[in-house]
């Protein structure tokens, strides 16, 4: 099973399951063959209140929890390191993707963002998150996907021991890194906030293409934020990019990844990638495969990812496991015709230079992490 959208029927199931406050009904009608679905300002405004979000008259959901704004700037790492969409763009809000493995994945993997983006409430025992949009900070058009969601997240991260993330080398040169930064698990819509979201027939939903819904801001639990006490070991060159953390407590409320210990993928072999297009919140993946293995220290894929990505968690489809991390690709962005915005790069399956994935299996300091 791929990772498309929850439809209709399997996202109210699947909401009922996981968020029993959603109170509110999805209508649908058929336009041009394909079901439409779409929320009413009604309905928008009790999801909206559900989560403890603020909405105004134009159906700007200000924060999912709190608020904060960034510029552009404050990325470097999204400027420099970048990715494409190659095809159909694949990407998928984590806890709206049809599979449920895949959602158990998501769990294990983990955002980079800078401590000033983090709020605290002691009270609460909650952080915030908060950043500007995706249209603020990268200049994207308003009919981009995603536009008007936050994009706190430097780079993607994941867990392979209690205590112990993966990264790309290029996001943490040294351990004043580790001081700057976070490393949030969970950064992720909720439930009720992406309801219908990403769905092809729901681009009026919040955050989605064409769509209003601002979200500025996401409330996790003070527990899902960690940092990097030390750089157990990195690389970074033209061949090799990635570093192993470890973390300042263990992680005890989510599993580590399996991950590939020796040999490599087999050519073609489908895979799909977990993390953080341009800081979003948390997007799964797949329809790619391994377009090229020949180097000894990365291989090439066609999946669609961006800066921020790098670090990302790259999964063997069929095995579970990962095989590699996301690290570096061709342009993210480029400007629309006739438009002062952007949109996103596109190209077909086969074609532009690829997006390169560091070998897990080159990362010596995890040989001795056991096999989960």
């Amino acid at each position: 099973m791929n990772c498309k959208a929850l439809r209709k029927g399997g996202l109210m199931k699947f909401n009922a399951r996981l968020n029993a406050r959603l109170n509110s009904r999805l209508f649908s009608f058929l336009l041009s063959g394909v079901i439409v679905a779409f929320i009413t300002f009604t309905t928008t405004s009790n999801v909206a209140a559900n989560m403890g979000a603020s909405i105004d008259a134009n159906m700007e959901v200000s924060s999912i929890g709190l608020g904060g704004d960034h510029g552009y700037q404050d990325f470097p790492l999204l400027q420099k390191i970048n990715k494409v969409i190659y095809g159909e763009d694949n990407r998928v809000e984590a806890i709206l993707c049809s599979n449920k493995v895949y959602r158990q994945l998501a769990l294990s993997t983990a955002a980079q963002i800078m401590n000033e983006n983090l709020h605290n409430d002691e009270d609460k025992g909650t952080v915030t998150i908060s950043a500007g949009t995706l249209q603020e900070n990268m200049g994207v058009c308003k009919n981009e996907r995603f536009f008007n969601q936050l994009t706190a997240a430097n780079c993607s991260g994941f867990l392979v021991g209690a205590d112990i993330l993966v990264t790309a080398g290029h996001c943490v040169e040294s351990v004043s890194d580790c001081a700057n930064h976070s490393w949030v698990f969970d950064y992720r819509l909720p439930v009720a906030a992406d309801y219908g979201l990403n769905t092809s027939e729901s681009a009026g939903v919040a955050g989605g293409a064409g769509g209003a819904g601002k979200i500025s801001s996401i409330t996790v639990a003070k527990s899902s934020v960690y940092t990097c006490v030390e750089v157990i070991g990195r690389m970074m060159d033209s061949e090799f990019d990635y570093a192993v953390l470890r973390l300042d407590r263990k992680v005890g409320d989510r599993r580590p990844l399996a991950f590939r210990h020796t040999g490599k993928i087999a050519d073609g072999t489908p895979v799909m990638v977990i993390g953080h297009p341009s800081g979003l919140p948390t997007k799964i993946a797949d329809g790619a495969k391994v377009r090229d293995n020949s180097s000894e220290g990365f291989f090439v894929t066609n999946l669609d990812t961006y800066g921020g990505n790098s670090g990302s968690a790259v999964f063997n489809i069929a095995s579970g496991e990962v095989e590699g991390i996301l690290v570096r690709g061709a342009t993210d962005y480029v400007t629309a015709s006739g438009k002062d915005c952007r949109v996103s790069n596109r190209c077909s399956n086969e074609g532009c230079r690829g997006e390169d994935v560091t070998r897990i299996t080159v990362a010596n300091e995890l040989k001795n992490i056991p096999a989960y």
